[in-house]
């Protein structure tokens, strides 16, 4: 493995929350992370490659004003287009979390069956039961082909969004999503299998779709929230298990996402 330190530019605009927390997770690994607004990396665009990831963290970037995460794909799409494009190109890993993954399908990153930062093929909407989630979730993992997941158990992470609900613009792109393995995780039941079932399934997501990656396997965009299960304590039941005598484990069920990251960073870069 190489001594490459992977540098991560943690993008924030007005109205995300979680940019600390992800960049914290980052660092957590060895990486050297940079909170930047997005203001300023459009007044110097070519600063996105000075970096090895781009996270866009969680919150509600502009208020969710017009729909959740539609402004700030927006800028991204008519201002960073080109950086964007060769940035992935280039080799570049992509971590989009809750309102960043609606950045990245707005934005047409994700799923991009036929073209990068084309139309939206997909749609995060209202929550099937009208109101914000805020809950902790059992995932299956659905493909390993993104560098993120490597090969991380299956993770029960929380979540907290009121616009979560995968929707796919027709049947075509629903089976295309299987058929090109671009279903990362999906809502599990206790057994480990997808669900429908509320509340287990938060929001009513097509095929329980949880997170989705790219043709590369570089981008991934997940609603729920790695970083905020970074540490065995996070878990709901660490209090319990120091009653039982065992503690709860250093590292948390999200760690492994930015540790893979920073993994292939160092092995690839």
């Amino acid at each position: 493995m190489s001594r490459t330190t992977p540098s991560v530019l943690v993008l924030r605009a007005a109205g995300t929350n979680c940019e600390r927390e992800t960049a914290h997770a980052f660092e957590r690994f060895g990486a050297r992370a940079h909170v930047t607004h997005v203001n300023t990396l459009l007044a110097e665009p070519e600063g996105l490659l000075a970096h090895h990831v781009l996270a866009i963290p969680g919150g509600f970037s502009y208020g969710d004003d017009v729909g959740a995460g539609a402004v700030f794909a927006c800028e991204l799409g008519t201002r960073l287009a080109d950086p964007l494009q060769r940035f992935v190109r280039e080799g570049g890993l992509v971590l989009g979390i809750c309102n960043g993954f609606q950045v990245l399908v707005r934005l047409g990153l994700l799923p991009g069956l036929d073209q990068a930062l084309g139309p939206p093929e997909v749609s995060l909407t209202d929550n099937e039961s009208h109101k914000y989630e805020d809950r902790w979730v059992r995932l299956e993992v659905t493909s390993r082909r993104c560098v993120f997941v490597g090969d991380m158990p299956a993770p029960e992470l929380p979540l907290a969004h009121g616009e979560g609900r995968l929707v796919c613009r027709d049947d075509t792109i629903r089976r295309r999503l299987r058929d090109e393995d671009r279903i990362v995780f999906r809502y599990a039941d206790g057994q480990g299998r997808p669900t429908q079932q509320y509340p287990l399934n938060p929001n009513g997501s097509t095929d329980a779709i949880a997170a989705l990656t790219d043709a590369t396997g570089r981008v991934l965009g997940l609603m729920p929230h790695p970083e905020r299960a970074l540490f065995g304590f996070h878990h709901p039941d660490w209090t319990a298990r120091t009653r039982d005598g065992a503690g709860p484990p250093d590292l948390g069920p999200g760690a492994a996402i930015f540790a893979n990251g920073c993994d292939w960073v160092r092995r690839e870069r």
